[in-house]
């Protein structure tokens, strides 16, 4: 009775080691995790930089441009506040969703996962 009990105990133990190796394999390396915050930092910091310029070109362009502050637009607006008002928030959602998209779909094509294995054969 007691030899029953240790052999089902074995298979546990077996199981558990078989998915604990499962897992193992497939857990990413430190330097393919390292490779995709390079990644990352490189696109945080490239949207960044499209966010600054366009964040600075706002003042620039009421300084340089005089029509830019003098002309009007929807109800008597000027370029200059149509921008501030409305453009410059939808800049950030676009940029936001774009960074977003963009930091996952590189995140998931780098690293390894439990859905890519099956997708990598072709096989659902």
């Amino acid at each position: 009775m007691g030899t029953g009990a240790r052999v089902s105990g074995d298979a546990a133990d077996f199981a558990a080691s078989a998915e604990r190796a499962d897992l193992l394999e497939r857990a990413d390396t430190p330097a393919e995790v390292d490779a995709i915050s390079r990644t990352l930092r490189r696109v945080a910091v490239g949207y960044f930089v499209l966010f600054l310029i366009v964040v600075v070109a706002v003042p620039v362009l009421t300084i340089v441009l005089e029509w830019w502050s003098i002309g009007r637009v929807l109800g008597g607006m000027s370029p200059s506040f149509v921008m501030a008002a409305g453009g410059l928030y939808v800049f950030f959602f676009i940029v936001a969703v774009l960074a977003a998209t963009l930091s996952s779909a590189v995140e998931a094509r780098m690293l390894g996962g439990p859905t890519s294995d099956g997708d990598a054969d072709g096989s659902t």
